[in-house]
């Protein structure tokens, strides 16, 4: 899964060389942070959010067949 939102934020952004995605594995749920410069965060989140939630929408999908749950945090 961090593969796939580096892929898609590094498509989205400027700056790909600067995308950053760390997990954090919990027992049933690991949080995604997604670290990128300020330049591009407003890409990343898009207007009023559409774009933050459309990856997080892709996310649950592709997460659906592996039974964890998968939380995705845009972090300055």
């Amino acid at each position: 899964m961090k593969d796939l939102i580096e892929e898609i934020v590094k498509a989205l952004v400027d700056n790909p060389e600067e995308v950053k995605v760390t997990e954090v594995e919990g027992r049933h749920t690991t949080v995604l942070e997604l670290r990128v410069i300020k330049s591009d965060m407003g890409k990343v989140i898009g207007k009023q959010g559409r774009t933050a939630q459309a990856i997080r929408t892709i996310l649950s999908a592709a997460s659906g067949k592996t039974g964890k749950r998968y939380v995705l945090e845009i972090i300055e």
